[in-house]
């Protein structure tokens, strides 16, 4: 077993990219989400099991060199496939009226919810994690029309470098979920309507609403991965 504390460096740097060349690689095959974790026991695509322990708030990016032999020639590398990303820009609407900016912010915060997308805001720029198909994604922002709204998809790798490790871990950790409170007991009183768009294969929209309940004083609610 192999124990890895820190990386020796990353195949994308000049140095290490020269140096690798002929070398015999060793990959460590992760998912986006196994790759946002600091300790972990995996085996590589040769049976190598490797334990990495780094430290807090850091982890793993893609194309890390987590061991390298000198004398043989030989190094373990991380590779690590992340998801697209759906980025919304907000330029378009930030020389606005105020009151124009609150309006669209709002409208795209309510559908965002409506479809249980997590987001991680950083600047004028939204990032949401590609929970469905980049089709359904992108027919569901078309219907919306949001005015001074632009939005593409980039890749995962390309954005994670400007995240920090908890805006990395909502977007990358376990994206395809997120909490959703349900009620023991049904109370027609305190239920209020929640709707949800659904975009079909031939990309066609619609919408229907189901009733939530409200949580009272005395209720007592539980968390737990409700699936998009």
């Amino acid at each position: 077993m192999i124990l890895v504390e820190s990386v020796v460096g990353n195949e994308g740097d000049p140095i290490w990219k020269a140096n690798l060349e002929g070398a015999s690689i060793d990959a460590l095959q992760l998912d986006q989400w196994q790759a946002q974790k600091n300790r972990f026991r995996r085996k590589t695509e040769a049976g190598v099991e490797v334990a990495v322990a780094l430290e807090r708030n850091t982890h793993l990016h893609d194309g890390d060199i987590l061991a390298w032999d000198e004398a043989n020639r030989s190094a373990i590398v991380a590779r690590i496939q992340l998801q697209d990303v759906l980025v919304v820009r907000l330029d378009g609407v930030l020389g606005q009226s105020s009151d124009l900016l609150a309006r669209t912010c709002v409208e795209l915060g309510h559908a965002l919810g409506n479809q249980h997308w997590p987001a991680v805001v950083k600047g004028s720029a939204v990032y949401v994690p590609l929970t469905v198909d980049r089709k359904v994604m992108a027919s569901v922002m078309k219907t919306h029309a949001f005015v001074g709204i632009t939005y593409e998809f980039q890749p995962g790798a390309e954005v994670i470098p400007f995240l920090a490790p908890h805006e990395a871990r909502r977007l990358f950790g376990g994206a395809d979920s997120t909490p959703h409170s349900h009620l023991p007991a049904a109370d027609p009183a305190r239920a209020h309507p929640h709707e949800h768009t659904h975009v079909d294969a031939e990309g066609r929209v619609t919408t229907h609403s189901h009733p939530h309940e409200v949580a009272g004083p005395d209720d007592h609610d539980h968390d737990h991965p409700h699936a998009s």
